[in-house]
């Protein structure tokens, strides 16, 4: 059985492109995973055609989060932490119009990327099928992948990760055992994931390193000019690149709770052009991380890199806890589990770097997903742009909150645990209603008017 420890670094932050972590990173890695088994049982040489069906929140809100291209991309041997994004994003009208694509280095007709909105799997609501067949008609493989949040994938009748699970020296599946395992072997939450890291043989500083120059790299394109409307319809125009011009002179308290703002703005808005981000824990929450992170290395004397890599390693197993015992997926249980988990992944990281206690991580983490409780996946016209840009805006400057708050109040116990809120985020994700989860069918998606 998989647990919260199993969860490593390299894949909670995954550096890949935007607009969705679960509708374009997802579905890419499980195209160019299904063209992989056509490999292994030596049927690529024989597919002639290739038929795909998009089911249920992929269906419902995949034009406009790229997912058809997406999948064009990963079927034709792209990956999305090294594509050209642009590549990406061309990639459907191309088949569309082509009525064939290449796989494996050979062309292969492409049937139809059909839409199935309202035909949900029963293990989860992003689901993608596909079938090749030979010359003859006759199917070659049938395979369907979930796409369950963060650019995980898992395929359909099997959970988890199908790899060799490394011998780990610390094993938890809630807050309360990590803690214990903290206390008894006098490590932090950040000293132990490392330790798990090193088990898996995985460089965690090198990894959390490479994470946070690919999240710099992103704040610092989302602030500079470029296309002023976000594309899909909606004419969202960029904020990022004009708000880091009026910020200059701005000082004080103001000056940085908009330049966290703005930080988480860039990232989103990166995120809307379809660019290099990194999910954290998935692309629709990815401003969140890097804008808290960025505030720690600009505002405190004092500051190393030394604590970006405990920030990282530390929302590392937070956002493991979250994803294993709940969901990060906005598909499964609304933008709770995407801004509500990356907010508390970025308040206990702040808390930590800041010096608090496993204990005080924890609180911040819980103060993090808490006020986020119930929040609903209700993206206009399908896109990750109305609420979700100007979201993570918010829920970053929430995070520095309750990590801030968290420390001033010393070792003064939280009623609610970080666990507790954990557990409720699941269940109230259970009892919400599918048309608040990512299917743009209720909320603000169907409340304002597109023009």
């Amino acid at each position: 059985m998989l647990t919260s420890s199993d969860v490593r670094i390299n894949d909670l932050f995954k550096i890949g492109i935007g607009p969705s972590s679960s509708h374009t990173v997802g579905p890419m890695l499980a195209a160019a995973t299904f063209v992989g088994e056509l490999a292994s049982i030596g049927a690529l040489d024989r597919t002639h055609r290739l038929g795909v069906v998009l089911r249920g929140s992929l269906a419902a809100t995949g034009e406009g989060h790229g997912t058809p291209g997406a999948i064009i991309a990963g079927l034709q041997g792209h990956d999305p932490s090294t594509c050209d994004p642009a590549a990406v994003r061309g990639a459907w009208d191309q088949a569309r119009s082509d009525g064939r694509i290449t796989i494996g280095g050979r062309p292969v007709t492409l049937d139809s990327v059909e839409f199935r909105p309202f035909d949900r799997h029963p293990q989860h609501p992003n689901a993608v099928d596909f079938v090749a067949f030979s010359r003859s008609r006759s199917a070659l493989l049938e395979r369907t992948y979930l796409s369950v949040g963060g650019g995980f994938v898992e395929r359909a009748g099997e959970q988890g990760q199908q790899d060799p699970i490394p011998l780990l020296p610390f094993i938890f599946q809630s807050f309360s055992e990590l803690q214990s395992a903290c206390s008894e072997h006098g490590l932090t939450v950040a000293e132990l994931v490392a330790a798990n890291e090193e088990a898996a043989d995985v460089d965690s500083k090198h990894a959390a390193l490479t994470i946070w120059a690919a999240m710099e790299n992103c704040m610092a394109l989302g602030r500079q000019s470029g296309p002023e409307i976000l594309p899909g319809g909606l004419r969202v125009r960029r904020r990022a690149p004009q708000l880091a011009e009026r910020l200059d002179e701005v000082t004080g308290f103001a000056g940085e709770v908009a330049r966290i703002q703005l930080d988480a703005m860039a990232v989103n808005e990166e995120n809307a052009l379809g660019n290099r981000v990194v999910t954290a824990p998935t692309n629709g929450a990815a401003g969140i991380m890097p804008a808290v992170i960025a505030h720690y290395v600009r505002s405190f004397p004092g500051s190393h890199i030394d604590g970006v890599v405990t920030m990282l390693l530390t929302a590392t197993a937070l956002g493991a806890i979250i994803k294993s015992n709940a969901s990060i997926s906005g598909a499964q249980v609304g933008c709770q589990g995407e801004v509500g988990s990356a907010c508390a992944m970025a308040a206990g990281a702040l808390c930590a770097a800041l010096g608090g206690s496993v204990r005080q991580v924890g609180k911040a983490a819980e103060m993090g997903l808490e006020h986020h409780l119930g929040l609903t996946c209700d993206p206009v016209g399908g896109l990750v742009q109305v609420p979700c840009i100007e979201r993570n805006a918010i829920a970053a400057v929430t995070a520095v909150q309750a990590a801030t708050l968290t420390l001033q109040e010393g070792n003064q116990p939280h009623l609610v645990s970080f666990d507790t809120a954990v557990e409720t985020m699941r269940r109230v994700g259970a009892d919400m209603h599918d048309k608040y989860k990512e299917t743009s069918l209720g909320g603000l998606a169907v409340s304002v008017v597109e023009c």
